[in-house]
């Protein structure tokens, strides 16, 4: 009898993999499914970014192995965006990686840092990969709370009376995602010496920051953040990319090439003509963030509605393509969800998923069109 590695054990397929399952064969069966549950943009990338890749597309080059690095004017395009939108000086050559996504990132940092019997700190609530691919690598997630009353930030001084001698990474996540929370100059900061103190790794997963912020900000910036920090970035949700897949790396040499490390065994480059994409996207003007941005405003005040009238709270302050609400004391989130996809046929997404204190919220999502939105709050009123 063959039996599947000892790892898989340790993990469960990912929630939005089995629940679309259902939601796809409701919808097999005729429901009229309105799908707010996952946060994947359905508004299109830039017309010059697909004309970039089709244009590409017949270049000699184009169907060959590409560098594992990634092409020399991307990682250029990568590094002038940096100082461009966050005031981050970078090294094209050293400090930056791109990535087939930056979830991809998430487990090539894993397995460049992690071996067995080391501890992460991971966020609750926040993305699940991080402690699954923990899991995965015989390693151990350490969760640190994150709560309303805190701001959805983690507390510092809490954490610095626990046992850290185990601990080798942490993940932060800002602009948060579930929450939408932000953390400020000063919190960095702190989040940085506090690393630095601990000898640990701090990884900041930034693909948020343009969405319905004004403010984006990197780790980077911040005093002392090469010695003991990494960034990811992604394309997906700030240029509508998703599926392109195109991530980023970044941070001090050294742990760079710890990382190429790995990621070159693992992949063969990025297709030529999606690199050549997302050099055209990375290059935008500031008009297309104000343009993308009005349409999630837009979409924002259609959930703020539905969420009233699910008799739902929530912080209009909040960024990001997700409105995180608070049910009604005593509802659960899953058995929420679960109702509203039997009796209105719309799916949201549960704040269980992304961590337990995630329950007692639930996740809408902003990439549905204005007709689905507009749809979705005739059901629920």
């Amino acid at each position: 009898m063959i039996t599947v590695a000892d790892r898989l054990h340790t993990v469960e397929e990912y929630y939005f993999s089995k629940k679309l399952k259902e939601v796809n064969f409701l919808k097999s069966q005729g429901k009229p499914i309105i799908n707010l549950g996952i946060g994947s943009p359905d508004l299109n990338p830039s017309e010059r970014v697909v004309s970039a890749l089709t244009e590409n597309l017949s270049k000699e080059v184009a169907h060959q192995y590409q560098s594992y690095q990634g092409l020399p004017e991307l990682r250029d395009a990568i590094a002038l965006f940096y100082k461009k939108q966050f005031h981050v000086w970078l090294s094209a050559q050293t400090e930056i990686l791109p990535l087939m996504g930056s979830k991809e990132g998430i487990m090539h940092i894993s397995m460049a840092f992690l071996n067995p019997g080391d501890e992460v700190l991971a966020p609750n609530p926040g993305y699940p990969t991080y402690s699954s691919v923990t899991k995965l690598l015989g390693a151990t997630p350490i969760p640190y709370n994150l709560t309303e009353n805190t701001h959805w930030l983690p507390d510092l001084k809490a954490l610095e009376k626990t046992n850290l001698s185990k601990v080798k990474i942490m993940w932060v996540n800002y602009p948060h995602m579930p929450t939408g929370a932000q953390a400020d100059d000063m919190f960095y900061q702190a989040l940085i010496n506090f690393a630095k103190r601990h000898n640990i790794l701090l990884i900041n997963d930034n693909p948020y920051s343009f969405i319905l912020n004004d403010n984006p900000k990197s780790i980077l910036k911040f005093e002392g953040a090469k010695d003991c920090c990494l960034e990811l970035n992604s394309l997906s949700k700030t240029f509508n990319m998703a599926g392109w897949r195109v991530g980023m790396v970044l941070g001090k040499s050294e742990f760079i090439q710890h990382i190429l490390k790995v990621k070159s065994n693992m992949d063969s480059g990025m297709f030529y003509g999606i690199q050549k994409g997302a050099i055209e996207a990375l290059n935008c003007s500031n008009m297309w963030y104000k343009s993308l941005n009005s349409v999630y405003r837009k979409r924002r005040n259609y959930v703020w509605q539905i969420a009233n009238a699910l008799n739902c709270t929530y912080n209009e302050n909040s960024t990001g393509m997700f409105v995180w609400a608070k049910l009604p004391p005593l509802v659960k989130s899953e058995e929420f969800v679960d109702l509203l996809l039997k009796e209105k046929a719309i799916f949201i997404a549960p704040g269980t998923v992304f961590g337990s204190n995630g329950e007692g919220y639930v996740r809408f999502s902003l990439c549905a069109s204005t007709e689905d939105l507009e749809e979705t709050l005739a059901r629920v009123r």
